[in-house]
């Protein structure tokens, strides 16, 4: 690996795992966009470079998750019980999307649904719609059958867990700083699920790079990783200090961009 795309691989991952501890995400929404340029300029074709970079994303939440949750469980603020209700559904939801959908849908039909999700994720942000005051968690059945949704959904766009848990917890009426802290506990299932199933399959794939394994890049892999891990703790640490209402309206104009940009890509290939 030349030291610039390291270099460019470690600056993704410090900032992916700032942003998983400081908001709850696994980083994917970010990642992906800025994983298929990098994928595409040493000469992946488009339809391959995408596919490969929300797997590769997915794994590295693997990582990003532990790092995160950690820090939030020492403040006491992840709902391990929402964690134990939604994880069976959020495997079986991932398993399929990984290892069954996915692999038959075309990198531009996927391009389309990041596209979607990004500016569906971005005006939930800043709509901020507030719960009624009596809605509460669902059953552990209930709760079993919206993670199956999220991780669906998941695997096909490479979100990890707030993307798609965050909303529904706050639906719930579940705290903020407990859905920031349980999205991020819940970003391991919706990983470890979806990454398994990416590799089911395709294994038999032949690399379309040096270090490449199926859909994984794993140079990638290893470095965003090993940045995320570092710097994940700090986001973690400022969420409890800061607005993170606040940031979270900033982050959405940047999804809109990232929308813009991909949905510009698609339409030019």
């Amino acid at each position: 690996m030349d030291l610039l795309l390291a270099a460019q691989l470690f600056l993704l991952g410090g900032c992916i795992g700032f942003l998983a501890g400081l908001l709850g995400i696994g980083g994917g929404m970010l990642m992906v966009p800025f994983l298929t340029i990098i994928l595409g300029n040493r000469g992946v074709p488009s339809d391959l470079a995408f596919k490969m970079a929300i797997a590769t994303s997915m794994a590295t939440i693997l990582f990003t998750s532990i790092s995160s949750v950690r820090a939030h469980h020492r403040r006491e603020a992840v709902r391990w019980d929402i964690v134990r209700g939604m994880a069976p559904g959020i495997i079986a939801g991932g398993l399929f999307a990984g290892a069954g959908i996915f692999a038959f849908i075309r990198g531009n039909t996927l391009e389309l649904l990041f596209v979607g999700f990004l500016t569906f994720s971005a005006t939930q942000i800043l709509l901020d719609r507030k719960p009624k005051p009596s809605r509460t968690l669902p059953t552990l059945l209930g709760q079993s059958a919206a993670g199956s949704g999220i991780g669906l959904l998941s695997g096909l766009v490479g979100a990890g867990g707030a993307f798609a848990s965050a909303p529904f917890l706050t639906w719930c009426n579940v705290p903020i700083h407990q859905v920031v802290a349980t999205a991020s506990a819940l970003g391991f299932p919706i990983a470890l699920a979806n990454t398994a199933g990416y590799l089911l399959g395709s294994w038999n794939q032949p690399p379309a790079l040096p270090g490449a394994f199926g859909l994984l890049y794993l140079p990638a892999l290893t470095v965003i990783a090993t940045a995320s891990m570092a710097v994940a703790p700090w986001g973690a640490l400022v969420a409890h200090t800061l607005n993170v209402r606040q940031l979270k309206r900033v982050f959405a104009l940047l999804l809109y961009g990232l929308a813009a940009y991909m949905l510009a890509r698609t339409l030019s290939n």
